[in-house]
């Protein structure tokens, strides 16, 4: 990084998670060994082959009080608007918002011109229930769906502004205009890959001079009806059998796949010297950040190599080498595949090192929260540099040889002045941001 390139740091946190919706409830959970896999309540788990799950209970989307603290007109504002979002887009709002709190920004005093968002989220779906009364309304006296009905007496059954409850756009939209943040906004659709993605754009954007401010999030889903019954048909998941805290186990030799949850997660990133003129508190510097895609013509994902290529490009990116990196927070899937593929990854970049770079996989505490994961797994790191010791690999106990990582397994493991955070999605597109302190 040459002197003259603007740095970047992050001055504020927000998350919604199963482990809570603060970073006090975050680290006591990653510190004292408490999961937030449950036995699945919802409905549909009485025909879905599904026990263990992972939901932001705490999250109510129903009570703005969830949303932090606001001021009258945008609590106002952001109540009125619920019932335009889907829970994803809740979650979203409702971290960024906790995020922009933390950070303690006078906004009247910033160009609002100044201060944009970066958003990352999964594909989002329509719940099925918002389309029953549409399908009701088409139904013969056989009670047979008669498509030809659809457009004259089905749509009109229809919430009139119900897509706009799924569009991927949707988080970042909200947060603008109930902010008033008009500097650059963009959204990301890469799945468990988009939180990195999405910090490294609005870095690069504040870098370029395009925005002092940016706020950086990414919300997540698995536990939607349909992305339930895609992840059973295409992935990995735990079993159905014991104790569901124990459900989730990167890396170790007798995980049986990944669980499912929700959750989103924010930062706010600030060009260094703003950060500085308003005495902000600072948790890191965004020093890098990567991204690669390595899938062949017929859809064969080499997630093994995109690991190491995504690793190579953020420690090039850096001018850092393997021996500089304090810790790695692994993607730590808990499949069979994945969580292989990462591991030999990372054992081959970081072979020549005098001693094996830790790793730590939040996703033991919680699942695959989609695309919210890689956020909330960024503030647990960030949480470590704070208090200067790393979490333990929940239910690791016995090493994989097919896995050859140093697994944090207590406190007392040195955090390190930096860290990798490193995600992946099923189709082997990888991100990783490079964060270290000031």
């Amino acid at each position: 990084m040459s002197e003259k390139q603007r740095r970047v740091v992050i001055t504020g946190v927000g998350l919604i998670c199963p482990l809570g919706s603060s970073k006090q409830e975050l680290w006591a959970a990653l510190t004292t060994g408490r999961s937030g896999v449950s036995l699945v309540d919802q409905a549909g788990s009485d025909v879905l082959p599904l026990r263990f799950a992972a939901p932001a209970r705490q999250f109510r989307d129903d009570d703005v009080e969830c949303f932090g603290p606001l001021d009258k007109e945008r609590k106002k504002a952001i109540r009125k608007g619920i019932k335009l979002m889907c829970r994803e887009s809740q979650m979203g709002v409702a971290a960024a918002q906790l995020a922009l709190a933390d950070a303690a920004l006078d906004q009247a005093s910033i160009d609002p011109e100044r201060i944009g968002v970066s958003f990352g989220s999964d594909y989002m779906l329509s719940l099925p229930q918002e389309f029953t009364e549409g399908v009701r309304q088409c139904l013969d006296c056989q009670g047979r769906f008669d498509f030809s009905r659809w457009g004259t007496e089905g749509m009109s059954k229809m919430t009139p502004l119900w897509l706009l409850k799924y569009l991927p756009n949707m988080p970042a939209s909200h947060v603008a205009i109930y902010n008033d943040l008009r500097g650059p906004n963009n959204s990301l659709t890469h799945r468990e890959a988009s939180a990195n993605m999405c910090v490294g754009e609005a870095a690069q954007i504040i870098i370029r001079g395009s925005a002092d401010v940016m706020l950086a999030g990414a919300t997540g889903t698995r536990l939607h009806p349909m992305k339930t019954i895609h992840a059973m048909q295409q992935e990995e998941l735990a079993d159905g059998e014991g104790d569901p805290t124990a459900a989730s186990r990167p890396f170790d030799l007798h995980r049986t796949g990944m669980v499912l949850g929700e959750g989103a997660a924010a930062v706010v990133l600030e060009e260094l010297g703003h950060a500085q003129a308003r005495n902000a508190k600072i948790y890191g510097e965004v020093l890098a950040s990567a991204s690669s895609a390595v899938i062949e013509r017929k859809m064969v994902a080499h997630r093994d190599r995109a690991f190491q290529r995504v690793l190579i490009g953020v420690l090039n990116a850096a001018g850092l080498r393997p021996e500089d990196i304090g810790h790695i927070h692994a993607h730590g899937l808990s499949t069979r595949s994945c969580d292989a593929a990462e591991a030999q990854a990372i054992a081959r970049v970081f072979a020549g090192r005098s001693k094996p770079v830790p790793v730590v996989a939040a996703k033991s505490y919680f699942g695959n929260l989609g695309a919210g994961s890689g956020m909330v797994e960024l503030i647990a790191s960030l949480l470590a540099l704070e208090e200067g010791r790393l979490f333990p690999i929940l239910n690791y106990s016995t090493a994989d040889p097919e896995c050859p990582i140093s697994a944090v397994t207590d406190l007392s493991t040195p955090v390190g002045d930096n860290f990798i955070n490193l995600s992946i999605t099923p189709q082997a597109q990888a991100s990783a941001v490079l964060i270290g302190r000031v």
